[in-house]
């Protein structure tokens, strides 16, 4: 598969099949992942793979709890929450059979002092995401879907995606990303923003 064709095919995908996810996959999609530019070449993620049952019920619980905050924030009508928490808990809404959430570690930095927290913080995120990107961009080679999840960084709900994983406070969530075979057709949706739209040459 050439690189255009994967980054135009991929797309946010919440329902999977349950059919699991191999271990060689999940390795093809780390390996990926961590060929991704990093911030003072530090390297300071970590992949969190849910695997158990167990574990991915608690991730699953986590998720939809972010849902539901969201939802409320930004002001849908109960009626509506209502609705929208049938589509996780009954339809089964971003349940996979993998989820790999990816941390950094805020100790491991280049610049030393606190006039540079802000700045090595943004960097670090910004690693850590263009390794989602990547783990993202294998993901549609290999016949899998993803889809980014950002609620679990909701105070209180990262903490606890935290301390699933065995980690402390050093340790911050980028995201939570739920892998599976997608259980729909995956349509691409068009771009709201047209080229010349969000480009300004100069």
């Amino acid at each position: 598969m050439e690189l255009d064709e994967a980054i135009m095919r991929r797309a946010s995908v919440r329902y999977f099949l349950e059919e699991p996810v191999s271990d060689d996959e999940i390795t093809a999609l780390v390996e990926a992942a961590i060929r991704a530019p990093t911030a003072s070449g530090l390297e300071n993620w970590l992949f969190v793979v849910f695997k158990s049952a167990e574990a991915r019920k608690k991730i699953y619980d986590l998720i939809g709890e972010g849902m539901v905050e969201y939802y409320r924030a930004v002001n849908l009508p109960e009626d509506k929450i209502k609705k929208l928490k049938r589509g996780i808990y009954e339809e089964g809404m971003y349940r996979a059979p993998v989820y790999i959430a990816v941390f950094i570690d805020r100790r491991v930095r280049f610049l030393k002092g606190k006039e540079f927290d802000e700045v090595e913080f943004i960097w670090s995120v910004e690693s850590a995401a263009m390794a989602i990107q990547n783990l993202m961009l294998k993901a549609v080679e290999l016949g899998l879907g993803t889809v980014y999840i950002g609620v679990t960084n909701f105070r209180g709900i990262e903490k606890k995606v935290r301390e699933l994983a065995g980690l402390d406070e050093n340790y911050y969530l980028v995201g939570v990303i739920p892998v599976g075979r997608p259980k729909e057709e995956v349509k691409p949706r068009k771009r709201r923003r047209s080229f010349k739209e969000v480009v300004v040459m100069l």
